[in-house]
Formats: structure tokens, C-alpha cells, sequence
């Protein structure tokens, strides 16, 4: 198709198998964008496009993924502001026809398995930082293991005591990803192969398989990127996403 679309903090550009969102840098976009800055999505990782009617006259551009499709999404589980919806562009009211015609033409690429969950990951995942400052740790990933080296300051005596952490991939069985912006404590746990003897503890501030986030320590821009680079690097079948509920969780390691 070729066509290019510019929205807020954002631009779209479509081809015929794909479409590539570039998003803009400033202190108006949201973080996680600029965080992201560029994502191309193969058109057999959306399930739908649509367009609707905006706030203070625009028009809203939004692609569906397919469930399974993206490793950011699956990690983030809805959790997302809307505003923070990187499948989702804002466009001037007087760009309903142009952006109604782009939805078409997408559509028209949609195949006959659109409305299924993708087979794997379909979307690259982002890069994240390897290194997290979470509130009672620092969390670390090197592509074949995460760490958790606590802190003094911020660790419970539960964790204090038990010393770091370290979770190989072949021992994991996915990843619980809770928005520091969310009710409730926000945190990064890993979740097992094989559940473990013994129970599991369930407060994050205990829980030596789990890092607690927070606004100023793991805000979302900086933890989702790297839960979802985790959750990718698992092998197919073992990518439990229990906030979305698609299979029955784990406990947590313990």
C-alpha cells in the first residue's frame, strides 16, 4: 500500500504485509512509545482494525492483535492505559475518511485466521533495558537467566536473608507482569515449570521470585519492555500469561 498516516506521536505507515509505527520523541508521548520507538507488525498478527469517533474532534485508529501475537501485549494483559495503547493512533477529525480507507485496505489483508489466537509470537519483541531498578531490587536479564540482587534498603528481611536470586530460562514456565499504576502492589514475578513442594507465598514483598514495582522504581515503560523480552524467550508452550487468564497458572517460585 505505501500509505503513511501522522497522528499524535505517531506515524503509521503501511505496506503489504506489514505496518511500521514510528513513534515520536517528546515530553508529550508517553514514555512506553519512546521507549519502543519503532515497531513493524506483520498484518497476520492483527485480528481487526477499526475506527471511532475521538474526544474534542478526532478520529481514533486502532489494530486489534491477535491474542498470542505480540509479547508485549500478552505481558501487559490489559493493563494499559488507553492513551498508552500502542496499537491505537489519534488522528484530526477531518482524517475519518483517509483513516476509514487505511482500515479498509488492512482489513482486505486480513487472513481467513484473523479472528484466532496467533501459533507464537508473530511481533518482534522491544529491547529493553537489561537492567531494572525495581523498589526492593534490581532485576537483571541476560537472555538466558533473570537475577534478582535486592536491596538493602528496599528488601523485606524475607528476601534480605535468602540472599540473590537467580532464575535460569529452562526453569521458568512464564511471566506475571502487575502495573505499578494499578490497584494493588505492582510487580515483575516469575512463575515455574514445575510447582514447588512446600506452598508459595503470594505477597510480592516476600515472594523471592518476584520484584515489587512502583511509579519511581520499575514504572511501566521500563518493566513491561523487559517482562515481555522474558516471556518471549521462554519456548513455545511454556509462555503461561495467567493475568489474561488463558491457561491455569503456576504458583510462584518460591
Amino acid at each position: 500500500m505505501g500509505d503513511v498516516l501522522a497522528g499524535n506521536h505517531a506515524v503509521w505507515e503501511f505496506d503489504s504485509d506489514s505496518v511500521l509505527i514510528r513513534f515520536a520523541r517528546g515530553i508529550r508521548t508517553p514514555r512506553l512509545w519512546q521507549a519502543l520507538g519503532s515497531r513493524r507488525i506483520p498484518l497476520e498478527a492483527l485480528s481487526e482494525v477499526t475506527v471511532t469517533a475521538g474526544k474534542r474532534n478526532t478520529v481514533i485508529l486502532h489494530a486489534v492483535p491477535r491474542p498470542g501475537a505480540d509479547p508485549l501485549m500478552e505481558a501487559a494483559a490489559g493493563q494499559l492505559r488507553e492513551a498508552r495503547d500502542p496499537y491505537r493512533l489519534v488522528l484530526p477529525g477531518e482524517r475519518h475518511p483517509l483513516a476509514s480507507a487505511f482500515a479498509e485496505a488492512v482489513r482486505g489483508q486480513l487472513g481467513p485466521d484473523a479472528a484466532e489466537p496467533a501459533p507464537g509470537f508473530l511481533v518482534d519483541v522491544p529491547e529493553p533495558q537489561r537492567n531494572l531498578k525495581a523498589s526492593d531490587a534490581r532485576v537483571g536479564f541476560d537472555g538466558s537467566a533473570v537475577t534478582f540482587h535486592w536491596s538493602r534498603t528496599g528488601a523485606t528481611g524475607t528476601k534480605w536473608k535468602a540472599g540473590d536470586q537467580r532464575y535460569p530460562l529452562s526453569e521458568l514456565g512464564g511471566v506475571e507482569w502487575r502495573s505499578p499504576e494499578g490497584p494493588g502492589d505492582g510487580h515483575l514475578r516469575l512463575l515455574p515449570l514445575v510447582p514447588r513442594d512446600g506452598g508459595h507465598e503470594t505477597r510480592a514483598d516476600h515472594d523471592l521470585a518476584a520484584a515489587v514495582l512502583c511509579t519511581g522504581h520499575g514504572a511501566v515503560h521500563e518493566s513491561l519492555p523487559l517482562a515481555a523480552a522474558v516471556l518471549a524467550a521462554l519456548p513455545r508452550g511454556r509462555r503461561l500469561t495467567s493475568a489474561r487468564g488463558l491457561l491455569p497458572a503456576p504458583p510462584p517460585l518460591h
